[in-house]
């Protein structure tokens, strides 16, 4: 086995055309090593990273590793290019052929990302508790696919029903499985910086998502200092509106570009403000300049799922909705007007490299502002 510097990527290896060409792996550390080596390959040489499914194998005497391959929803880049297989060998793909496929690539997006398959699903990777809230209740058994179907958390793909994009997001315990980086990242430091000298509080949320939604708004929350005057009773001056960050999370869970395996959601708090990243670049003709007038769907399927939920009594008297989305238009306004109420600043939406970044200012009690 070849062994790479540390400091340089591990390069693709030549595919063998047959399994008797299939090197043999006596020593079962160096199948692991091969094992550890394939994987590492698809995550760092390979962009977005490809997932693969391994399997060690003992055949004639012989430890083989099998390595599958899954059809992927995304057209994948090796550390030295685009490839395509042509017979026993690989070339460099022609610049017109790659051109050709982006564009079908682009045209079968005409179908909603949140409503396309997602490779190596069915029916089984859907969780009954999470998919019976969006179907009737009484339904058999054998309706429950058809149903699934309509919904669109299923869909056809060759004659077999796979799981769409917004049906694991929705669906399934855990869409990371599935959709690479599909998930809230949530820090919050002492400072004003992202060191990790100061960082308090780190969490990653990888559940379906309005349970990140419930988590992320559980995190601010627990960070959100409260001030109290006792003047005449107890009036409390925190720092964030919730309902203001409820709307914020909302608004990047569902609009957030899950084609973008790159990068998740990330919220950091720091001691005086809070910062919300959200992939994908603005909808449409949707600009940081016109979000507060504007509205665009890049997610309809999942806009259309959450706005089915109800919150429950807690979270609906602290953000003053029934449901987790309420289709007004009206969550870019109720951020600044509610946020700027409370601090005096208005929040500022930023764009940068296809990221938006929203910042929320800290609120400081009326007798420190007036200092």
């Amino acid at each position: 086995m070849n062994t790479e510097p540390q400091n340089r990527k591990p390069q693709l290896p030549e595919l063998p055309r047959s399994i008797e060409e299939v090197p043999v792996v006596y020593d079962q550390q160096e199948l692991d090593t091969a094992e550890k080596t394939g994987i590492e390959i698809c995550q760092d040489s390979i962009d977005p990273v490809l997932f693969i499914f391994t399997v060690k194998l003992r055949i004639d005497d012989k430890n083989l590793l099998k390595i599958e391959v899954p059809r992927s929803l995304f057209i994948h880049k090796t550390s030295n290019g685009y490839f395509i297989r042509q017979g026993s060998s690989k070339t460099e793909m022609p610049t017109e052929q790659l051109a050709r496929l982006f564009q079908s690539r682009s045209q079968a997006r005409i179908i909603a990302f949140d409503e396309q398959f997602v490779p190596n699903t069915s029916k089984d990777t859907l969780k009954s508790d999470l998919y019976e809230r969006f179907i009737t209740q009484s339904a058999t058994a054998d309706a429950v696919e058809d149903l699934l179907l309509k919904r669109r958390l299923l869909v056809k793909e060759d004659q077999q029903n796979r799981v769409s994009v917004a049906g694991v997001l929705m669906c399934h315990d855990k869409p990371d499985d599935y959709l690479y980086n599909s998930f809230i990242q949530a820090v919050f430091y002492r400072g004003k910086e992202r060191d990790a000298n100061d960082q308090i509080d780190a969490k990653d949320f990888r559940c379906p998502l309005d349970q990140q939604i419930i988590d992320a708004m559980g995190f601010v929350y627990r960070y959100n200092a409260v001030a109290a005057r006792k003047d005449i009773g107890r009036i409390d001056f925190p720092e964030y509106s919730m309902r203001a960050v409820f709307e914020a999370v909302v608004n990047a869970v569902v609009h957030r570009d899950y084609s973008k395996t790159g990068s998740k959601i990330r919220l950091f708090m720091f001691s005086d403000r809070l910062e919300l990243y959200s992939p994908g670049a603005l909808a449409n003709t949707v600009t940081v300049d016109n979000l507060r007038y504007s509205q665009a769907t890049r997610n309809e399927l999942l806009a259309r799922l959450l706005s089915e939920i109800t919150l429950d009594d807690d979270m609906s008297r602290q953000v003053v909705r029934r449901l987790f989305l309420e289709r007004r238009g009206e969550g870019v306004g109720i951020i600044l007007n509610e946020s700027e109420a409370l601090s005096g600043r208005t929040p500022v939406y930023e764009m940068f490299d296809e990221e938006l970044r929203l910042t929320i200012f800290a609120a400081k009690p009326p007798w420190q502002a007036e200092v």
